[in-house]
Formats: structure tokens, sequence, C-alpha cells
């Protein structure tokens, strides 16, 4: 029997990313600089709070994660109605591409940024435009010109690889521009809490913008990767969308409570933030000291470098000192030429310039 497949499924082919079990055994004692977590990882509160809420998972979750979109409204300021709650930012990106997409649809993906927008948009069969720009404050004006009539715009920011941050000024003209072509833009906001001293965030523009759509994470802010939870932010209309579509149950207990947990203790982002300034520092200036290495301005928890050893083999070298970068030629419009490390601790930075010292 031949089973019929979607075509644009048959020709889906999952995303590269980083993480321990992006390589073969990964053991615990190995440094991962290759995922952009929160340096100081979960907060011990978050922890504690969760130990004693394990008698929730005999149980069925609220569907509709009420309680905890009612603490999102308290630390956005939006309406619960303007919210929704996913299995990850990703299980998001894809139920909106799912929701607003298809083969007409023509989506302006600047590049490189995550893959998984591109990835998301080809399962609708939609017309991919991508610019290359490594700055797109740089190119602003010329990138506002290619946005497509009835379409979509994704935005990273800041961006990931490249750390760089796009002031509200130039967002706000890309959003203007694209309600006058009735285009959504989507803008994932996933590392914008770990941008110290800057608060270039959109969110308060929701109101105001019905073709606005921001996605969040507790995944890299508050250190919850392993439990999968994110949330997003847009117009009633597009969000009672996307509620129709989401699967029921979709959000663990654990997820909620921890996710609800983390916006209590959100002032751990400040002690986190200021870590990643003064590491992003350390980072920066000791790379450029480094021959083989060059480094670009980042924004936030990441570093994107220029090394002259091709990245698979500077990833391989690495890796028999336990540490794991994120080799970065699988980022469309990037090649073997780029790697990208996370900002971690003094004690785990320093092991990983002494690392690339004797390169």
């Amino acid at each position: 029997m031949k089973i019929k497949v979607n075509e644009f499924v048959r020709s889906h082919s999952p995303a590269s990313h980083g993480g321990l079990y992006s390589i073969k055994n990964p053991n615990q004692e190995i440094v991962d600089f290759s995922s952009n977590v929160n340096p100081l990882g979960c907060y011990s509160g978050v922890k504690k709070f969760l130990r004693k809420q394990l008698d929730s998972i005999s149980e069925y979750p609220d569907s509709e994660s009420r309680k905890l979109r009612s603490n999102i409204k308290w630390y956005t300021g939006l309406n619960e109605s303007q919210i929704i709650v996913g299995n990850g930012a990703t299980e998001i990106i894809y139920n909106f591409c799912l929701a607003f997409l298809n083969k007409k649809t023509k989506v302006l993906i600047p590049i490189p940024t995550f893959s998984e927008y591109e990835k998301a948009a080809k399962l609708s069969g939609s017309k991919l435009l991508f610019y290359k720009t490594m700055n797109l404050n740089n190119d602003l004006e010329e990138f506002i010109k290619k946005i497509p009539k009835n379409g979509i715009v994704f935005l990273c920011n800041p961006n990931n690889p490249t750390g760089v941050l796009i002031p509200k000024r130039n967002l706000l003209k890309i959003v203007r521009h694209a309600e006058k072509r009735s285009s959504l833009v989507f803008i994932d906001e996933t590392f914008i809490e770990l941008v110290p001293e800057s608060n270039q965030s959109l969110i308060k523009s929701i109101k105001s913008f019905d073709n606005l759509f921001i996605l969040r994470s507790f995944t890299k802010s508050f250190g919850l990767a392993g439990i999968r939870i994110g949330y997003a932010l847009g117009s009633k209309q597009i969000i009672s969308v996307l509620q129709k579509l989401k699967i029921p149950w979709n959000v663990s207990n654990v997820a909620q409570n921890a996710a609800s947990a983390a916006i209590c203790y959100h002032p751990f982002l400040e002690k986190s933030n200021k870590l990643i300034m003064k590491e992003n520092n350390f980072l920066t200036k000791s790379v450029s000291k480094l021959d083989k290495f060059s480094c670009f301005p980042s924004s936030t928890n990441f570093l994107l470098l220029k090394t002259k050893i091709k990245s698979k083999t500077l990833q391989k070298k690495l890796l028999k000192n336990n540490l794991l970068i994120r080799d970065c030629s699988t980022f469309r419009g990037l090649d073997e030429n780029y790697v990208r490390v996370a900002i971690k601790t003094r004690k785990e930075n320093q092991k990983l310039i002494n690392a690339l010292e004797g390169m």
C-alpha cells in the first residue's frame, strides 16, 4: 500500500539546533555553550515551588492556562484575550504559520536568523523571500521596500545568531509599513529580557497595531528549557484563531506552575543581566586578542564569532575539552566560518577562552 503524504510534509526536514543532545554521546561534564539559556539557570525559588506541586502530575492541566495567562497579564499589562500559551515558543511559530499562511502568502525573513520560521512557513507552501543582512538597522529602508502585500514579516529581536538589537523606532517603521501593505509582523522576543539596560520590546504597541504579533519564551530568560513553555501576545482576532487551533492540554501542569513561579521571581532577571553585561564584555575583549577569531557586537547573552578554523572542526576540537559550541554553518546566510557561543559564568567563559587560545 502506498501511503500518500502531504507534499510539503514530504519535503520537510528538521532544523539543526544546539544543546547537548545535538551531538553523539552527550554527557553532563560537557559545558554547553551551544544553547543560549540564562547563564544562572533556573532560579532556586522556582525549583522549591515545583517540589510542592508534584501532586499535580496526576491531574489534567488547565487547557486554557488561565492562571498562567492571568500572571502574564500582570507581567505584560495586556488582557488574557491577547495572550496565548504554548508548549514552547516553537509550537506557537508552527501554529501561527498553519493559521495564517497558505500557498499564496509571501513571507519575508531577514537572514541569518532562527531557522524555524522558514521551516514552519514551508509546511504551508508559502513563497519565502530572504533578505541577507548582518545588521538590519543598516539596511532598514531597503528591507522595508521588500515587505510584501498581504504577507508576513518574521523578525527576531535581538536576532539569533547575530545578537543585533533593533530599536523600537526601527521596528515601528516596519510595523507601520506592513500595516499599509496589509501584512502581519511576527516579532520573536525570546531573548529581549536578556538584554542588559535596554527595553526595546514592542509589547506596549500591541494595543495600537492589529498586525503585530510578539513571541516570548520562558526557556531563555528564566532557564526553563527542559520544561517547554512559551507564550505570545497579539490582537484578540489573532489570539482567538490560535486558541481554536492549539491541541487540548498542550501545556502540562508542571510547565504552567513553573512559568507562573518564574514570573513572580522576575527580579532574578536583573541579577542575570548584570552578569551577562559583565561577561559579554569579558568574552568580547578576550576573543578580540585571538588571531584566529573575531567577534560581532552582541546586545544579549550570546556571541557570533568568525573563525579561521572550519566550524565543524573547531566544534570537534573543543569537545575534546568538554566544551560544546554551536556550529553556524546550518544557518541560512552563514557558512563554515561562523560559530556561536553562549555567555556563561566567568569560570566557564575563561575555560572557553583558554581552549581557543590553544587552537
